[in-house]
């Protein structure tokens, strides 16, 4: 089952294979292209997904995996150099947090 820490991981996946930038509609729509049958079978997660995703951008920028967003909702995500060599894996894991 999916927690929403995961969405941290899928969101450096959509950038990494987008070259590092990409809108917030580009990644939302890798996100579902790759992980659809994840999400569906993700209980409540499948009804607030989109929403999650944007949780996990900000904690990316709050950590300094992806760069600050400066002035515009529509800039491009870009991934920081931490955000390229960071292990998918560790940072979707989270021990405090439940699926819902």
């Amino acid at each position: 089952m999916l927690t929403r820490s995961a969405f941290r991981g899928f969101v450096v996946e959509a950038l990494r294979s987008l070259g590092g930038s990409g809108s917030v509609l580009e990644v939302t729509k890798y996100v579902w292209q790759v992980h659809e049958q994840d999400l569906r079978r993700s209980g409540d997660l499948f009804y607030t997904w989109q929403y999650d995703v944007r949780w996990a951008a900000q904690y990316l920028r709050d950590n300094g995996y992806m760069r600050q967003v400066a002035g515009s909702r529509r800039a491009p995500w870009q991934l920081t150099e931490a955000g390229w060599k960071v292990d998918i894996k560790k940072l979707s894991a989270s021990k405090t947090e439940t699926s819902t």
